[in-house]
């Protein structure tokens, strides 16, 4: 048992605590809060003058399956031998000695969801885990975590020159269409117990019809949005809006769906059309329409290390801090459906902390000790 005892506590709820104390027991948080009564067996540790906060996560990545520094031998996101793949899994491409995190753990990420890479229309399955561990399977928070798919010129760009879908944009949703009617024929003959041969790809999509996983779904260009918006009404299906660049022309419209946004890699280049739109106001004008939303790095897109460099600059160009430390935190948790377990410091939840030289948006903060569940990973 710890208690963490003197410092500035940030909950992630948008409590602030000063004096405040935190108490972990194994692997789980016992109890937060000021003037509370300290157990004769814990291990007080004094972090007067520092900050506590939850565990950081980053909702969309490729860390593991694109390694960074190994060229294609490092490249396991995109399996771009068909423009549907809803039958692979992230989880089994998910190399944890990736040096990206380690990287993780010395910037306080503690939680990531990774997942295929956007090549695709269908891309497959992605897992949540925790960035410690040697063997993936140790690791997992939940997995399945969602169904990938990707709108826009991706998909576009990597099938267009095969003669076959998709070659436009309606192509595109077309193809997305044929995979989800051929998935609602499979569901039907599973349930009549009709299937004579089983099919992997359907039965995985059949997850996201029964709503057992969201679909995550990479749309830059308020078009794409809208696409996606129309299919998710089309089939009854839940879905996350993946980076959303163009999000701040439609506000009003997202607003009416009942839709999570991850928004990033915002730090990147306009690297093409889909981007020339990109910037830190797309959070702004979320927020002002209420559109739950969190902050990515798209790691190794920018490297997972400034995911708190994101939530700072988001502040900059006019994000309340509360609304980007939470967009990192609980929202972050929320948007995964892991809320109960990960995303703020609060009684059960598990002993993911980070503590911090200063507060986390101050510019010469540092993190000097990473916990996840109790352990410490990470000492400056």
């Amino acid at each position: 048992m710890k208690a963490f005892v003197n410092g500035t506590i940030l909950t992630g709820t948008g409590s602030k605590l000063k004096q405040g104390t935190l108490i972990i027991n194994n692997n789980k948080i016992v109890n937060v809060g000021k003037d509370i009564a300290i157990p004769a067996e814990a291990e007080i540790i004094d972090v007067a003058g520092k900050y506590v906060t939850p565990g950081l996560i980053d909702v969309h990545t490729h860390l593991g399956v694109f390694s960074e520094g190994l060229g294609q031998a490092g490249h396991d996101f995109n399996e771009t031998t068909d423009a549907a793949t809803p039958y692979i899994r992230a989880i089994d491409g998910i190399n944890p000695f990736d040096r990206g995190f380690e990287d993780a753990r010395m910037a306080g990420v503690t939680t990531v969801q990774i997942m295929p890479g956007s090549a695709n229309v269908i891309g497959g399955e992605m897992s949540i885990i925790k960035t410690v561990g040697t063997v993936v399977d140790e690791m997992i928070v939940k997995s399945p975590s969602g169904m990938k798919a990707a709108f826009g010129e991706n998909p576009k760009r990597v099938h267009g020159g095969k003669g076959k879908l998709p070659v436009t944009r309606m192509g595109v949703a077309a193809l997305f269409r044929q995979q989800f009617m051929k998935a609602q024929d499979y569901k039907r003959q599973l349930e009549a117990g009709e299937v004579k041969t089983r099919d992997l790809g359907m039965e995985q999509l059949v997850k996201v019809l029964n709503k057992e996983i969201p679909l995550r779904a990479h749309a830059h260009r308020a078009d794409d949005i809208a696409t996606l918006l129309r299919l998710i009404k089309e089939f009854d299906i839940e879905a996350t809006i993946e980076h959303c660049t163009e999000g701040h022309l439609i506000t009003a419209f997202i607003a009416k769906h009942d839709v999570r946004v991850s928004v990033g890699p915002t730090m990147t280049s306009r690297t093409k059309q889909e981007l020339n739109n990109k910037g830190w106001h797309t959070l702004v004008e979320l927020e002002k329409h209420n559109i739950p939303f969190s902050i990515t790095t798209d790691h190794p897109v920018v490297t997972i290390d400034h995911l708190i460099t994101s939530a700072i600059t988001a502040v900059k160009f006019g994000l309340s801090e509360e609304s980007a430390f939470k967009a990192i935190t609980i929202r972050a948790a929320e948007h995964l459906g892991i809320e109960n377990q990960v995303g703020s410091l609060e009684e059960g939840k598990d002993a993911d902390l980070v503590i911090w030289s200063d507060s986390p948006f101050s510019s010469n903060a540092v993190v000097q000790e990473t916990f996840i569940n109790g352990e410490s990973v990470y000492t400056e």
